[in-house]
């Protein structure tokens, strides 16, 4: 044998093995489909006795390994099931004759065959055959796992023939000599009438018929030949059917310990049938009931004491590898039995024994291995160290089985099944594909569609540039974005950003421009104070990472207008590092994010970037993180997912669209720039120097720059007077006309003229005349400002205009005069 059958374990010695394959041309699906149904037939219970009879069933069979039934039975192609299509009478003869040809390949072991025809109609079908039945199409078969039932019943028939027959101690009749393969020109020549050839023949026969005991549901019996051949076998040194005769007892002891088997859950095999009521009346050894088949007289005790101790099984089995160990034809039956022995000692519990057996499996030597056999090793022994819990062992050797997949030596390297063990080696290597364990300290891939391999902090910086240029090379052939990637093995992979290319230090919400400002009417404010919410003072204060970085914000953005957010941004690569399409990710309100493209100097430090968007709409928003496009691939980076990154809150209120109001006068600005008194007021500064009762025009041109129209002026003035020196109004205005053109649509301007009349009374102030050369005179407007904003509130039309500035609202434009002395 050169190809071992990985998923052996030890129950395996009490089956019989069928193979199942197609005839002629049969669709693949179609084949696979009766195959399911014939293998859910795995053990049959048989008529008028208490045992059962298991079957193993493969649809592909090496011949050469049948050739090796003699040493171990269920190796040997006992039974041969067919699947064809015949379409005519005409095809029958060529069908049934490659059926005939197919019998010939199993011909020296083989017990009884079926074959199942599908398709064929008419006379041949009304035909009586034991051996064929006929089936109009794949559909109409109800009766198959029936026929299959039947097929087995009669292999079991023949199978208990051979153990009665052979079992039977003949005087005087010479017993043949079993061998494999390899073994037949060692006997050539040799003396077989010497007492050690008797013995070696002996031996091996009652290991042969311990087989056939287990496999007809003898357990028992089995026990007992199989002590018997482990002697006989020991007392002549014959040391590769002494450690089948081992094997043999592990098995059945096995059996016995574990009667639910030590595959695993695929192998749904059922536990023992209890013993039945009538147990007592059972025929006595050797009997035969009707139909010839004598029941399993072997009772509890009887097995008990023959049966191996779980602790003499894994022994039995270390001395059997042993033995199997010095013949070097022998490797797949060692490497068979240590793989036994691994799922024996799974279920025992012991895990470091069962290593030493895969340590042993790992270096025995099966000749030239062709590159599929050697992935399937490696896959399997991943496995195997899997189900004892040695996960990092195993994920050593699919990854081995991975490199295998692509190796130099393949004509067709297999990337999709490389890429798929791969991925199985993550959680043995505690690697994660999800960006929400950056936060619990784990090491995480990134990956981009096809691309997987990104372990940032693990590569040296020439490493780190040579990924980068095949990661900008793959992306060039298919971009990497945040999609989930769905594998066909159902496999879910997601989305993973770039959150270190670059790296951000910490994220702050800007405030508008002053002139951009809103604030709110002093006038309304009384208003707004019944809906506020009551103070609660707690002296608990908790400080939590999540609430901090959604906090609201205490001042505002306006919808339509540009909103900004810096970043602190470092670039942590050896080279200069090209950040396409960066902009914002938000939530709450609809929100134009306006990209940016930057370029961060080799190893930069902290770099400041501003990233701007537009609100659309009205509410309140929260800045989650942002996006980027680096090398091909676009990640969105949320800050919940960032480490180490500072932020006095995301969360912000977005008030509706506000008019703005550019305001231009007919006089010079002056060159002292007067300061605000308060918050809600902006300085436009015009200067003018008059005599004392001289009178001069002051023309103001108001238009709307914004995109909602005014629909309220208001104008005040008042007198800023430091020395009161100063007596009388200076400013007088009409507003008839100013009001006319209202309400001012976006683009419009309006045309407000302003009187300046100096007036003074000097009597009795004999400094007065220094005093104003020392500090002159001058009219300035407040809160009117290039460009300035306010809130609008709708009004009807009926709605008397008021120049009260106690009653002004957010709509209201107010002009004030301050004439310092």
């Amino acid at each position: 044998m050169s190809v071992p059958d990985y998923m052996q374990c030890a129950e395996d010695h009490q089956t019989v093995l069928v193979v199942v394959q197609p005839v002629g041309i049969v669709p693949e699906d179609q084949f696979f489909k009766i195959y399911k149904r014939i293998a859910s037939v795995s053990q049959v219970s048989i008529r008028d006795s208490q045992r059962l009879l298991y079957i193993r069933y493969r649809h592909h069979y090496l011949p050469e390994n049948n050739e090796w039934g003699d040493f171990q039975t269920h190796r040997k192609v006992v039974g041969l099931i067919s699947i064809t299509t015949c379409a005519s009478a005409k095809e029958w003869p060529q069908t049934a004759e490659r059926f005939h040809g197919q019998k010939e390949v199993y011909s020296s072991t083989l017990y009884d065959s079926r074959l199942l025809v599908f398709g064929l109609q008419g006379e041949i079908t009304e035909q009586q055959r034991t051996d064929v039945a006929f089936y109009p199409n794949f559909e109409e078969c109800s009766d198959v796992e029936k026929r299959v039932e039947d097929f087995v019943e009669s292999i079991f028939i023949v199978l208990e023939s051979k153990r009665l027959d052979r079992a039977t101690d003949k005087s005087g009749d010479k017993i043949p000599l079993l061998c494999v393969p390899f073994e037949k020109k060692d006997f050539v020549g040799l003396d077989t009438d010497s007492r050690h050839y008797k013995k070696r023949c002996q031996g091996r026969m009652r290991k042969h018929v311990g087989d056939l005991c287990l496999q007809a549901g003898m357990l028992q019996d089995a026990l007992v030949h199989y002590h018997m051949a482990v002697e006989l076998l020991r007392g002549v040194n014959d040391f590769l059917w002494l450690g089948a005769a081992l094997e043999g007892l592990c098995s059945a002891s096995v059996i016995f310990h574990y009667p639910g088997g030590t595959a695993g859950k695929t192998a749904g095999r059922k536990p023992s049938i209890s013993q039945p009521a009538d147990a007592g009346k059972r025929h006595r050894p050797g009997a035969l009931t009707a139909n010839g088949i004598s029941a399993d007289t072997s009772t509890e005790i009887g097995r008990a004491k023959n049966c191996l101790s779980p602790e003499d099984i894994i022994e039995k089995y270390k001395e059997a590898i042993s033995y199997y160990g010095k013949y070097k034809n022998a490797g797949v039956i060692e490497l068979e039995a240590c793989v036994k022995a691994v799922r024996v000692l799974a279920i025992q519990k012991r895990a470091r024994e069962a290593s030493e057996f895969l340590q042993n499996a790992v270096y025995i030597n099966l000749g030239q291995l062709s590159e599929e056999e050697k992935i399937q090793r490696y896959s399997i022994l991943s496995e195997l160290y899997e189900l004892i819990g040695f996960h990092r062992k195993s994920a050593f050797f699919k990854r081995v089985a991975a490199m295998q997949c692509v190796a130099p030596t393949i004509p067709e390297p297999g990337w999709r099944a490389c890429y798929k063990l791969l991925l199985e080696t993550l959680p043995g290597y505690s690697l994660s594909l999800d960006p929400k364990d950056f936060s619990k300290g784990r090491h995480c891939f990134t990956y981009s569609g096809p691309l997987i391999f990104f372990l940032f902090g693990a590569l040296t910086l020439i490493e780190k540039k040579e990924v980068t240029q095949s990661l900008e090379n793959y992306t060039s052939k298919c971009p990497g974005g945040m999609e989930v990637i769905t594998l066909p093995d159902g496999l879910k992979l997601p989305p993973v950003p770039f959150t270190k290319l670059p790296i951000v230090r910490s994220v702050r919400l800007l405030n508008l421009p002053v002139s951009l400002r809103p604030h709110k009417v002093k006038g309304l404010l009384g208003q707004n104070m019944s809906t506020a919410s009551p103070f609660i003072y707690s002296p608990i204060i908790m400080h939590n990472r999540g609430e901090e970085r959604c906090k609201k914000i205490d001042f505002q953005w306006v919808q339509g207008d540009v909103c900004e957010v810096q970043l602190m941004v470092y670039n942590p690569m050896p080279y200069e590092l090209r950040v396409e399409n960066m902009g914002l990710l938000t939530s709450g309100v609809e929100f134009e994010s306006l990209p940016a493209a930057l370029s961060l100097p080799a190893e930069s430090g902290l770099y400041p970037v501003t990233l701007v968007g537009v609100p659309r709409t009205a509410g309140n928003i929260t800045v989650n993180g942002y996006h980027t496009s680096v090398f091909g691939v676009t990640s969105d980076c949320l800050l919940e997912g960032l480490v180490g990154v500072k932020t006095g809150g995301c969360l912000v209120e977005v008030i509706p669209s506000l008019p703005r109001l550019q305001l231009s006068t007919s006089l010079p600005r002056s060159a002292h720039t007067a300061q605000p008194m308060s918050k809600e007021e902006l300085s436009s500064t015009v200067s003018v120097q008059l005599f004392n009762g001289e009178m001069q025009q002051l023309t103001i041109t108001l238009e709307n720059i914004g995109s909602e129209g005014i629909e309220t002026l208001e104008l005040t003035s008042k007198t800023v007077s430091t020395k009161e020196k100063v007596f009388g109004e200076f400013l007088s205005w009409e507003l008839e006309d100013a009001l006319s053109h209202l309400p001012l649509k976006p683009g419009q301007a309006v045309t407000l003229a302003v009187s300046i009349k100096v007036k003074l009374d000097f009597s009795g102030q004999e400094n007065l005349l220094q005093d104003l050369n020392d500090d002159g005179i001058s009219v300035t407007g407040l809160p009117i400002s290039s460009p300035l904003r306010q809130v609008l509130k709708p009004r009807p039309e009926t709605k008397p205009v008021s120049s009260e500035s106690g009653k002004a609202e957010y709509s209201h434009i107010k002009v004030n005069k301050q004439n310092p002395l």
